[in-house]
């Protein structure tokens, strides 16, 4: 079926390719291993699909359920699926740029919603908006052969039925073209189902008001706050509250999250770290060490695999301990800090050569680029602290072993190069800082001319290679004052926007897309979207570096959504997860959890610190 809008290949009642007659590069919006339109019911019931083309020249999908038990039929949340595998997977750069799609979900009662958009940034982009009847979460299947590269099949998910014999009930949605996020949003306003929500912000501190608008449009029906619950089952994160809004056959509902303010929430997680994730057993290479939490059993944890060894991302625990004490002197966070330096030094870096080892015993199973930026950051907070110059001499041993080991065309995660030349400069390491900026600058033109022809890292592409890129170039617009690594990075920032949705929900508004981290990282080894995830930060570094390059309020305001929303994983009492998985399950296993290892995820603590303190 076609019509001047859209092309539909369909197979009885699955559609195999969906296409927009406009798009240059006849993009088919739908792929997975289930077709799209496959629905899972339970026993007793049956389905019904019909499509049409609308006045308008939308299509829509209409699913009739039908009981036809001689029982009443009452469903659970997650019975019934309907399978819309968007195409939101990650192939190649190239290939991710004219021909897959970022989906953004919101399964919000009658005011449900997908806005995809094309990794390119180039409409036309697709919509669904929910037209009749309730979608309550959604679900993914993975082909985990696929390891991190494929984000899986969606199934959306109705809202609980209760049918009695012979009686049915309808769900329907349109689906559009539309030109970007303002564009899709402008268009949901069209529909008598949708709720627009706003906020200040949905992850608040603690006395601040979250500014929540609720937005009616003239001839909608009134709706009023009926309820405000805890978080319920499954959705442990403390502070955490879902308010519903209803009126006569609409309904809705947003999150917020509530926080201390980052200065007490790094006070607690630090006295968290000190107390329950350091190792303290002399003659073990191991003495001194920042470890994974266990916050289910009760323990520290250790093994040599790389994302749970004793480096990589555990230097986090050390970075955020220091950026604390350089604000917070205590006595005993300093012992417990002095006692991880001692391990740092021994195990984990080669003070010569500026060496990052994977893990104790001077492993070098591997050399992770990752690694050096992060240690080098380290020894900056060091320096910081204690202004200690021996620190500074380690962090350029660390960057200058990044660039002979082939940094120059990684797109690494945090690499500190405005603070590290400053500091340099501040300190009389004037030829340092020479070689390192003259370094960084060959690094810098070769994301430029990379542009969007992003090469693979340990996943194909993904939120935090463009978001390194942006960092990048505004970094050396800002010690260079050459224009055209600004202009480089504004289209770096417009690729990485896409990453981000503005679903009225803590865990998901100005959130980026991460799918792959609670398996590498958690203890339940679950692949699925991480919402939030800490790594997510990165897109707002990323938008306040642009603020702090031209002064855009409005970048500074998208950044600090960015920020705030980590800030979940970190708990008031200092405990902390490494991931939220978001859906309601992933490959039949249900989600919507708090990983239980503290791992991480405090390097989003860390760079909100950075953020509200002005220095970044």
């Amino acid at each position: 079926m076609e019509n001047d809008f859209f092309y539909v290949e369909t197979e009885g009642d699955v559609i195999k390719n969906l296409r927009s007659p406009a798009d240059p590069y006849g993009m088919n919006w739908v792929e997975g291993r289930v077709p799209w339109g496959t629905v899972r019911v339970p026993d007793g019931m049956v389905v019904s699909v019909a499509r049409a083309f609308t006045p308008a020249g939308t299509l829509r999908e209409t699913y009739t359920v039908t009981n036809t038990s001689h029982y009443p039929v009452f469903t659970c949340l997650g019975d019934i699926g309907i399978y819309t595998p968007f195409n939101d997977n990650y192939d190649e750069a190239a290939l991710c740029m004219t021909s897959r799609c970022h989906a953004h979900i919101w399964c919000g009662g009658t005011s449900s919603y997908v806005m995809c958009l094309r990794m390119g940034g180039e409409a036309p982009h697709l919509g669904l908006v929910l037209t009749g009847g309730r979608l309550g979460a959604y679900s993914v299947e993975r082909d985990t052969s696929q390891a991190s590269n494929d984000r899986g099949d969606f199934i959306l998910h109705p809202s609980p039925l209760r049918l009695e014999s012979g009686k049915s009930v309808v769900l329907t949605w349109e689906l559009f073209w539309h030109q970007g996020k303002d564009d899709f949003y402008r268009r949901l306003r069209d529909y008598p189902s949708y709720i627009e929500i706003s906020a200040g912000h949905f992850v608040c501190f603690e006395g601040e008001q979250s500014g929540i608008e609720v937005r009616r449009r003239e001839g909608q029906v009134e709706t009023e706050l009926v309820q405000a619950e805890p978080a319920l089952a499954g959705t442990v994160c403390p502070g955490e509250r879902k308010y519903f809004i209803r009126g006569n056959g609409v309904d809705t509902w947003y999150r917020l999250l509530t926080r201390p303010s980052p200065g007490d929430l790094a006070a607690a997680r630090c006295a968290f770290i000190a107390k329950n994730q350091q190792y303290h057993r002399l003659g073990s290479p191991l003495d001194g060490a920042y470890l994974i939490y266990d916050n289910e059993e009760g323990h520290p944890y250790y093994t040599h695999t790389g994302d749970h060894n004793g480096s990589r991302e555990r230097i986090g625990m050390g970075v955020l301990m220091t950026r604390f004490l350089r604000s917070h002197p205590n006595a005993a966070l300093e012992t417990s800090l002095k006692q991880y330096i001692a391990f740092v030094l021994r195990e984990l870096f080669d003070s010569e050569t500026g060496t990052v080892f994977d893990d104790i015993n001077h492993a070098v199973d591997r050399v992770r680029l990752y690694n050096f930026p992060w240690f080098a950051q380290f020894f900056l907070e060091l320096y910081g602290l204690w202004k200690d110059t021996a620190y500074l001499r380690y962090m350029v041993k660390v960057l200058g072993a990044f660039y002979e080991k082939g940094g120059g065309g990684f797109y690494a995660i945090g690499i500190p190069m405005v603070e590290a030349l400053d500091r340099l400069e501040a300190e009389g390491f004037r030829d340092d800082a020479a070689a390192l900026r003259e370094r960084f600058l060959n690094h810098a033109d070769r994301v430029l001319q990379n542009g969007t022809g992003y090469p693979a890292h340990e996943v194909k592409y993904e939120q935090s290679i463009v978001a390194p890129a942006a960092i990048i170039l505004f970094q050396a617009y800002r010690f260079s004052k050459d224009e055209k690594y600004l202009a480089g990075a504004r289209k770096q920032l417009e690729i990485l926007s896409l990453f981000n949705g503005r679903q009225p929900d803590s865990c998901l508004y100005e959130v980026s897309i991460r799918h792959w981290d609670g398996f590498w990282f958690g203890k339940r080894r679950l692949y699925g979207d991480t919402f939030p995830h800490y790594w997510s930060v990165l897109t707002g570094m990323a938008y306040a570096e642009c603020w702090r390059s031209r002064g855009d309020e409005d970048m500074r305001v998208v950044a600090e959504h960015s920020i705030r929303a980590v800030l979940g994983l970190i708990h008031p009492d200092g405990s902390a997860s490494c991931a939220r998985l978001y859906p309601l399950s992933v490959n039949g296993v249900p989600a919507n959890f708090l990983d239980p290892w503290a791992n991480d995820q405090d390097w989003g603590l860390y760079y909100a610190l950075k953020f509200f303190d002005g220095d970044f």
